[in-house]
């Protein structure tokens, strides 16, 4: 599995999430909370309203960032708090089950960001 228990520990914080995606030359940023994350398997569904720069950007480059931590969670050599780095590729749904379900939970989306991780990285 690519996701760790301690990584499912910090998501039951809150916590700020940045998602990076960058295209010609350029990165974009923009940003989540902890608890709006389903996890998957190994993908990690994001609810989406605007996100409009980053659905851009996927049309030209599908890799994707996402960081997340939380201060609540104890990390390496006793460090108060840890995070984490996502890496993998994804994209856009606005219909079918994937969408529905989220829907449900999230009725202010347009749409759900999907994200197909390869790697995670604990950072602190």
């Amino acid at each position: 599995m690519v996701f760790s228990e301690k990584f499912f520990e910090v998501l039951q914080h809150e916590g700020v999430v940045s998602i990076t995606t960058w295209a010609n030359n350029e990165a974009h940023v923009t940003n989540t909370w902890n608890s709006y994350l389903k996890i998957k398997d190994d993908t990690i569904w994001i609810p989406a309203s605007g996100m409009t720069s980053t659905e851009a950007d996927l049309k030209e480059n599908n890799r994707v960032i996402v960081t997340l931590g939380s201060r609540e969670v104890e990390g390496f050599n006793g460090y108060q708090g840890t995070g984490f780095r996502v890496e993998g590729t994804s994209e856009f749904v606005a219909e079918g089950p994937i969408f529905d379900e989220m829907f449900e939970a999230f009725p202010f989306i347009k749409r759900v960001l999907i994200v197909k991780a390869e790697s995670t990285k604990q950072l602190l």
